[in-house]
């Protein structure tokens, strides 16, 4: 991922110049290759580049042929090629994937964005009449920010940190959604058919799945440069990999790195994700990488996590640390890219809460509900956790031609069942049981559902409730709401959280971009209503989904007083160095 930042209508200035190089610096993890900057007027157009298509010519900004146009895009188009095609009264300058969008604006003006395939957050210039248009990818991958000056300017930037000392008032760039200064506002691009949340009425057909989610890691096979695969040993990762493994021999990628994939897996000494990881790496025959990290070398990640994924969200914050310190160890193996399983869990209702379900049109609207929300969540915990040291993550389950087919089936179909021997996810699990050239063992394929913040290993949350409990006191939580009263923490392990966010990001905008609100195993606010024991269990660990987790909580016991296994001594607030991690 790159990073970029765009200052529109500022005023002209070499000082004005001088701090956007500053604020652009702080974004330069996200792409360490190469910097750029270009100023037309009152408009600068900064860029971080991390280098994965054409690392050797697609240096940002971008052009058109008369540079008139002028592009800072984060993002990948896997369409690239077939765009270049209709394009064809156009001179590219590089071979970069991104290099179409110049050019497709100047050919279909703003309506351009939908024909884009891939991941992407950009800013358009056009110099000819100082105008400008922004955009966001449809779920929100990449990370986006937008705020606004006193001076009347507009802000565009990857990351908080690259705007929020400098706003007024900032906020989420909204998902697949196109800001333009000619309306002066937002207006949505993306408009599938599930976004209204109309219950659906499709046959499953198992096969049409499957070819739909191949497809969809088959164009994220698009590479220059080294890669791999997070392997948890789940469902959803290990099918990333299985489908990975089996169509990578033949591509360009494998021409240019070999046809043996390589696999990663993070998690505590004995935990549930590496027996599985190294189970289904030895069966796919990876070239496995498995990394060790102990409780204490977390907590002491704990502020630069904060910092990089800019959040107080408690179930990000947890499993954006092992994510964290498993992307430092990849990158430092010379890999720049990685394909992950991030959205299943939101589009088949994996989570074990989905258990309690009701309808199946509750159940549809869930899911809906758990996609828009997901640039808040997941999408964002693996586009900074892993961007943070210059690495790229690629999601296929949020392949929008995936999402359309998967969205369409009559949820009848995704429910859980155990009657008829229907777990969680069971139509994604269907669709990739083939006898006779089987994707996983039969037992990786039904596993049960793991949070990664669970799967890394129990006593990882057990030890973060600890340490938070030795930071923060009885007297400090009665006193939460007046400290904090926008998504007042209810948990000691929430209010530390929130203390270290706040000294990061202290403007109320910055708070505002943290979403809040009741959940149970990583639930909305909405589905907590589905059990009524769940309102005293509210708790994002897949644990706390009582009578459906195989080691779930007790139900007596409130949460924030779960024995703790982990860690005798803590030493107070500590210094946080670097990151230590055992490989």
């Amino acid at each position: 991922m790159c990073g970029i930042l765009a200052v529109l209508g500022c005023s002209d200035s070499q000082a004005k110049r001088v701090r956007v190089l500053e604020l652009s610096r702080r974004l330069k993890h996200r792409g360490p290759d190469w910097s750029g900057l270009y100023q037309h007027g009152d408009c600068y157009l900064a860029h971080q580049r991390l280098a994965i298509i054409d690392p050797a010519s697609g240096d940002q900004p971008l052009f058109n042929e008369d540079k008139s146009v002028a592009v800072t895009v984060n993002g990948e188009i896997y369409n690239h090629e077939e765009l270049r095609k209709k394009l064809v009264n156009h001179k590219f300058r590089t071979g970069s994937d991104c290099d179409v969008i110049a050019h497709l604006y100047e050919e279909y003006g703003e309506d351009f964005v939908d024909m884009l395939d891939g991941i992407f957050s950009f800013v358009l210039l056009d110099t000819r009449d100082n105008s400008y248009i922004v955009a966001r990818d449809a779920i929100g991958v990449t990370s986006l920010y937008i705020g606004w000056g006193l001076d009347g300017s507009v802000w565009i930037a990857s990351e908080l940190k690259g705007l929020n000392d400098d706003c007024e008032h900032f906020e989420s760039f909204p998902p697949g959604h196109l800001y333009s200064s000619k309306s002066g506002g937002f207006r949505r691009w993306y408009n599938p058919p599930w976004f209204s949340e109309v219950t659906p009425s499709v046959p499953y057909d198992p096969l049409v799945l499957r070819r739909a989610f191949e497809n969809a890691v088959i164009k994220r096979l698009m590479t220059d440069v080294p890669f791999g695969v997070l392997l948890s040993g789940g469902l959803d990762s290990s099918l990333v990999a299985s489908i990975t493994a089996r169509y990578l021999a033949g591509t360009k990628a494998a021409k240019q790195w070999g046809s043996q994939l390589h696999s990663f897996c993070v998690g505590l000494e004995g935990s549930p994700d590496l027996k599985a990881a190294r189970e289904v790496a030895d069966y796919l025959g990876t070239v496995h990488h498995e990394f060790h990290f102990t409780v204490q070398d977390g907590i002491d990640a704990i502020e630069d996590v904060i910092y990089h994924i800019e959040t107080y969200d408690v179930t990000t914050i947890r499993a954006s640390t092992p994510m964290f310190l498993m992307s430092r160890k990849i990158k430092s193996l010379g890999v720049k890219m990685v394909i992950s399983g991030e959205g299943s869990d939101e589009i088949f209702g994996g989570y074990l809460y989905f258990h309690k379900a009701p309808s199946k049109d509750e159940f549809h609207q869930e899911t809906c509900r758990k996609i828009k929300a997901l640039h808040l969540y997941d999408c964002l915990r693996a586009n900074k956790a892993t961007s943070a040291w210059g690495l790229e993550a690629r999601v296929p389950f949020l392949d929008k031609e995936f999402i359309n087919v998967a969205m369409a089936i009559d949820p009848e179909s995704k429910m859980i069942n155990k009657d008829e021997g229907r777990i969680e996810k069971w139509v994604l699990r269907r669709a990739f049981d083939d006898e006779n050239h089987p994707y996983l063992p039969k037992h990786i394929l039904y596993r049960q559902k793991e949070q990664f913040s669970d799967g890394v290993g129990y006593s990882w949350i057990d030890g973060l409730k600890a340490h938070a409990a030795a930071h923060v006191t009885d007297k400090m939580m009665l006193n939460a709401s007046n400290i904090f009263p926008h998504n007042t923490p209810t948990t000691k392990e929430a209010y530390y959280y929130r203390m270290i966010f706040e000294r990061f990001f202290p403007q109320n905008s910055a708070r505002l971009t943290v979403p809040g609100g009741a959940s149970v195993a990583c639930s909305t606010a909405k589905a907590v209503e589905w059990d009524a024991t769940w309102k005293n269990n509210l708790d994002p660990s897949g644990r706390a989904a009582l009578g459906v987790h195989l080691s779930a909580y007790d139900a007596e016991t409130p949460l924030d007083n779960k024995p703790s296994k982990i860690i005798e001594s803590i030493p107070l607030m500590m210094e946080i160095p670097g990151v230590a991690i055992h490989g």
